[in-house]
């Protein structure tokens, strides 16, 4: 099993563990390579290397490199591995032999071998599934760690000379091109930027047709080549507000060394200047940067201006298939990319030159990976700024209370914006008491007359609904039956355009029923409100305005919303309807009023978390109004509106609201106060999930454990769920505790995990 230095001290959490990846001892040629194996198993194994002692040197590039790719068999299968230490001094006296080397240089870094290993040991999670969840799918596979050439187009060297005199003084009907003029227009940026790719001259405007015209002729050829960076361009001469310039000097005086930066400003602004001031330094002199985003698809604004004022972006996302995964990751590990923007994963990257990671909207619950290794981007990226010795920017208009409560501790320095730059003032918030009102469609009489004002004086109206569907569900009004998914303790959402029932815990579809399966009553009616059914009702009601609903089940691609937010830019009076897609980072300068239908759920739930992610969806989902010289309205529909966290976000705003919840946390002895993990078990039957969760808990030695009970949503996908709360005092105590169950064996019918820093407390 591979040995580990611990070290009890983590920034941006309260305790941890750092490992140092076992280094090759001796001189000579390895006998043995340590590999770790993508297999649920807390240790690696030892391979030899063969014919070692014989391999000439000229061969010795073949051999396992620390941080390379190896293949070997395991258990009588292929597999692929990552190379960890060579010849260790307790190496397995007879071990079986490699079958090649795949990298003949390391494929990881000694930066990223410790990464790992802290993740492994921080998160209890087998560090060979560790490494492989690290890098891309092709490289699991063996690909080759190559970038692809493109095919690029050029002026023809021996007809340079031709081409130039014309584009000064002859014109284009020397070279044949008199009537075409996109051709010529074309030729004339070949001849200014020298090589393009494809993709380069598509964003120049140009179309397929042009080039294939202009291919054919002549006066250009293709080359296969590898771009070089260039220079970042001169930063604009944009004025920055006093308090976006204050943040920026802070950030640029941090360059060089490890400072965590809690970047907190209301919405609207302008963060994403400061982030690119920030990287104009940080990129000076071939230096790279990482940008985390929530979803790519839900900031597609941030990744255009971050594209339009730098060149050598990269994205790395999950709409991309492998293959362009694999090359975007390796163009940052060889410095042929200077900024990279990417999701959760993008955080594994490798980076030959890391001078900066900004994560924006550090408070979005998608950064923290829900299934197989359960980390979080967030606190992941605090960490490796940490060990790579540079700064880190956590910018939100919302901070999470983990932010916030490691910026009290002096962990973080926080910056603030509290002023929208120019004309734009933050949006007013009202709450609108619907007890004993009649809803249309889930819209009272009195927010039907707001939006009509809005619309009048031109302006856009976003309906905030976070329900996708027609309705929540569908029932039978003589009964009181209800549309139950048949293999999930969860209730059917009604969808129409098809009509269907769908599961949204296990994606389950089915018609919707015609008759109550209880009584035989046939007037089914649906409950509640989604999407769908709120942008019907808002079509009947505003006839002549284009009513725009944008939720998961109509925008399914980057395409699809870019389409979607350019009509929304056009600027004409328009309803939105949407769910928290709406609320994440978009720019919507006509929208003057926004409208929130179901504010009161979140403050009634039983996960501890539910009011700071509520409270935090109001506020994000509030910023899209008033963001241009126009004033914007906030409206909040609520059956409470005297609760106390309620009237002291609108009144107070979020500051003073997570200041009361830390408060409120720190007495109930709950996170981030304290440390917490959950140990999950599901089974085909209940009892066997809870008989092994509870022959845990004697293990679990100095720390409170509560349950085993079952899940809020027991059974999913006919597997009955249950779990395990663990609160500890320290980081230290709850590691040993942890240590000291993770290698338990379930049984067969059972599957387990642990949850370090749970986002779904319940």
């Amino acid at each position: 099993m591979e040995k580990q230095q611990t070290q009890e001290k983590l920034p941006g959490l309260d305790a941890g563990a750092e490992a140092q990846p076992t280094a090759p001892q001796g001189s000579g040629r390895p006998r043995v390579a340590r590999i770790c194996l993508p297999v649920p198993l807390y240790r690696a194994f030892d391979y030899s290397v063969p014919g070692a002692e014989s391999l000439p040197e000229a061969e010795l590039e073949a051999a396992p490199v620390v941080g390379g790719r190896v293949a070997v068999r395991f258990a009588h299968r292929p597999m692929i591995g990552i190379c960890t230490a060579l010849d260790p001094a307790d190496a397995f006296a007879d071990p079986s032999p490699i079958e090649h080397a795949i990298d003949t240089v390391p494929l990881l870094d000694a930066h990223h071998l410790a990464l790992a290993a802290w993740l492994a040991d921080y998160y209890h999670y087998p560090l060979g599934e560790v490494l492989a969840a690290m890098i891309p799918a092709e490289a699991r596979k063996g690909s080759a760690a190559e970038i692809a050439l493109e095919t690029a187009w050029r002026i023809r060297p021996d007809q340079a000379a031709m081409v130039q005199r014309a584009i000064r003084e002859e014109g284009a009907a020397s070279l044949g091109l008199g009537r075409a003029k996109a051709q010529f227009a074309l030729l004339q940026t070949l001849n200014e930027n020298g090589p393009l790719s494809r993709a380069a001259i598509a964003e120049l405007g140009y179309s397929a047709a042009v080039l294939k015209a202009l291919a054919a002729t002549e006066w250009v050829e293709t080359l296969s080549w590898r771009p070089k960076p260039v220079p970042p361009p001169p930063e604009p001469a944009l004025l920055l507000t006093s308090e976006q310039a204050t943040a920026v000097a802070a950030i640029q005086s941090g360059l060089g060394q490890f400072g965590a930066f809690l970047l907190d400003g209301v919405t609207g602004s302008g963060k994403t200047e400061v982030y690119l001031r920030a990287l104009h330094s940080a990129l000076a002199d071939g230096g790279q940067a990482l940008i985390l985003v929530p979803e790519i698809g839900l900031t597609p604004q941030t990744v255009r201006r971050v594209q339009a004022r730098f060149t050598d972006v990269v994205a790395l996302h999950s709409a991309m298939n492998d293959a362009e995964r694999w090359q975007a990751w390796l163009k940052c590990a060889q410095g042929d990319a200077r900024i990279l923007i990417g999701t959760r994963s993008a955080c594994f990257a490798s980076f030959s030159d890391l001078r900066m990671i900004i994560v924006d909207e550090e408070h979005d619950p998608s950064f923290k990976q829900q299934d197989g290794l359960r980390y979080s981007a967030r606190d992941f990226a605090v960490v490796r700024a940490r060990q790579e010795g540079i700064p880190v920017v956590l910018g939100s208009a919302t901070p999470s209370l983990e932010s916030l409560h490691n910026a009290a501790l002096g962990r973080y320095t926080t910056l603030t914006l509290r002023e929208r730059p120019g004309a734009a003032e933050l949006p007013t918030l009202r709450l609108l008491d619907i007890r004993g009102h009649t809803l249309e469609e889930g819209i009272s009489p009195q927010l039907f007359h707001v939006m009509r004002r809005h619309l009048a004086d031109g302006g856009q109206v976003l309906t905030f609904i976070n329900r996708r569907g027609f309705a929540p569900t569908l029932m039978c009004p003589q009964c009181g039956w209800i549309a139950d998914c048949r293999d999930c303790d969860a209730r059917m959402t009604l969808h129409a355009r098809p009509e269907h029932l769908r599961c949204h815990h296990c994606g389950a579809r089915r018609p919707p029923a015609r008759h109550c399966e209880g009584c035989g009553h046939d007037e089914l009616v649906p409950v509640g409100q989604g999407t769908q059914r709120a942008e019907q009702g808002l079509a009947e009601f505003f006839p002549d305005t284009p009513v725009l609903r944008i939720d998961r089940d109509v925008t399914r691609s980057q395409r699809q919303l870019a389409a979607q937010l350019d009509a929304v830019l056009e600027g004409g009076p328009m309803i939105l309807v949407g769910t928290q897609m709406l609320a994440k980072g978009h720019h919507f300068p006509n929208v003057t009023l926004v409208a929130v239908l179901g504010a009161d759920g979140g403050f009634f739930s039983a996960d501890f978390r539910a009011p700071e992610r509520m409270a935090q969806t109001i506020m994000q989902v509030a910023g899209r109004a008033g963001r241009a010289e126009r004033a914007g309205e906030v409206w909040i529909q609520t059956y409470q509106p005297e609760h106390p966290l309620l009237q002291r976000l609108v009144k107070s705003g979020y500051g003073e609201f997570a200041q009361s919840e830390l408060n409120a946390r720190a007495a109930a002895e709950m996170p981030p106060t304290r440390p917490m993990a959950l140990i999950r078990a599901d089974a085909t039957h209940p009892e066997e999930g809870m008989a092994f969760l509870q022959s845990l808990k004697p293990r679990l030695a100095g720390v409170e454990a509560y349950g085993p009970a079952p899940a809020p949503i027991q059974r999913i996908s006919n597997r009955f769920r249950h779990q395990l709360m663990v609160l500890a005092d320290d980081r230290r105590t709850l590691r040993r505790a942890l240590l000291g169950v993770r290698d338990q064996s379930a049984p067969r019918n059972v599957r387990w995990s642990i949850d370090v820093d749970p986002y779904d407390a319940f």
